[in-house]
């Protein structure tokens, strides 16, 4: 059976910062606790020194895997944490049996993300493993998200629960980074397996725009790739629509030029809102730009405002779905991804940390739980019974004792 335990700080010395949040974590755990053999999963802002932070980490727990990724904040059981350092880990410690699972690559990218994806499962799969569930933390700029949730798909079916983030930087969307096998990647995606038999998972899901205005037209596309809206260069269309110049870089649009696409009618009442959001973070210099999921010619695209309303309202009724989902059994941990721009991009520190209240309360009733997430570039939610990639979301992945 896992256990896990969490912690996180704003440590300015980075070697400091993991192993205060080690010794944190960890002093929760019984004095028994195998803890040679462990999973450790890092969230960090930019400003770290990753190096240090893995070179930390082995100084306190040699034979741990460290995996994770960069973002834009960490949240942890202590709140909220955006300053240029702030860390977050959780600690997972096997007993008898290893029952997690890791593998990753280092070059996951729009062309490549079903094939890449296909791989690492395919490796899980090698573990012989009964895995039930599957945490995925890819790199945040041009991945095609949807295909790389096909590719764990073709391995694993349509059934298996897939949750997690891609990183992000402090919102400049230059570059983000992850860490595995004690290596720095930047356009890397790790892949945890979960096999204990114990554990399942319960998902929540919810953003808090509505769509101004009238749709466009994508009339040429490759892939992800946007190249031309109504006939137009993409990413100048779209500025021209916003009022800013043609070569406005995407990093500071990231909070107001959101985009939207009509969902299926079936999936509308569960995620509180007719349209699932789109980030852009990347651009070319031909003025096409990279959606997160494949943009087939003929999509119709919205640009979306926030609405304070649907956020404090919709996220409120997300937890009571969540709870109520839940029920009565206890919750082990949670794993949770926000969208970069839902943190102070969008709320000051006092409201900010009411949404977070808000959506810890429910689940930790007052007693702290193990909890790590993200500000992120966007989150792979289960919607449905279906595996879907969001954007501009909070996403919760509490994971429940069956």
């Amino acid at each position: 059976m896992l256990n896990f335990y969490s912690a996180s700080n704003g440590q300015v010395n980075s070697k400091k910062a993991i192993q205060q949040c080690l010794t944190a974590a960890l002093g929760e755990a019984p004095p028994s606790t195998f803890r040679d053999k462990m999973l450790i999963v890092v969230h960090s802002t930019i400003g770290h020194d990753f190096d240090e932070i893995i070179a930390g980490a082995r100084e306190v727990c040699p034979q741990a895997e460290l995996v994770g990724c960069t973002c834009a904040g960490v949240i942890g059981k202590e709140g909220a944490n955006e300053s240029m350092r702030a860390l977050g880990v959780m600690a997972i410690v096997p007993g008898e049996a290893q029952e997690y699972h890791v593998t990753s690559c280092d070059n996951i990218r729009g062309h490549n993300s079903y094939e890449e994806a296909r791989n690492m499962a395919l490796e899980l799969k090698t573990t012989g493993a009964d895995i039930n569930m599957i945490q995925f933390l890819a790199s945040g700029i041009d991945i095609a998200a949807d295909r790389a949730i096909e590719g764990i798909e073709s391995v694993f079916g349509e059934n298996i629960p897939i949750f997690g983030g891609t990183s992000s930087d402090n919102m400049r969307a230059i570059s983000s980074y992850q860490f595995a096998d004690g290596k720095v990647l930047e356009r890397g995606a790790i892949m945890i397996g979960y096999s204990d038999p114990t554990l399942t998972v319960e998902m929540g899901v919810h953003h808090g725009s509505v769509p101004i205005g009238q749709p466009f037209s994508v009339t040429r596309s490759e892939g992800n790739r946007v190249i031309e809206i109504e006939g137009e260069a993409a990413w100048p269309y779209l500025m021209s629509k916003l009022d800013f110049p043609a070569d406005t870089h995407p990093g500071p649009c990231i909070p107001v030029a959101g985009m939207a696409e009509l969902l299926p009618e079936d999936f509308r009442e569960p995620y509180d809102n007719n349209h699932i959001l789109r980030v852009i973070v990347k651009v070319d210099e031909d003025g096409s730009f990279y959606m997160p999921v494949d943009c087939p010619q003929g999509t119709r695209l919205w640009i979306v405002e926030r609405d304070e309303e649907l956020i404090f309202g919709g996220l409120d009724r997300m937890m009571k779905r969540l709870t109520a989902q839940i029920g009565n059994r206890e919750v082990a941990a949670v794993f949770h991804t926000d969208c970069a721009a839902r943190g102070r991009a969008m709320f000051d520190a006092i409201v900010k940390d009411e949404i977070i209240e808000n959506m810890q309360q429910p689940l930790t009733k007052g007693t702290p739980l193990p909890w790590l997430g993200m500000y992120g570039f966007g989150e792979f939610t289960r919607l449905k019974a279906k595996n879907l990639f969001h954007n501009y979301t909070t996403s919760i992945y509490a994971l429940i004792r069956r």
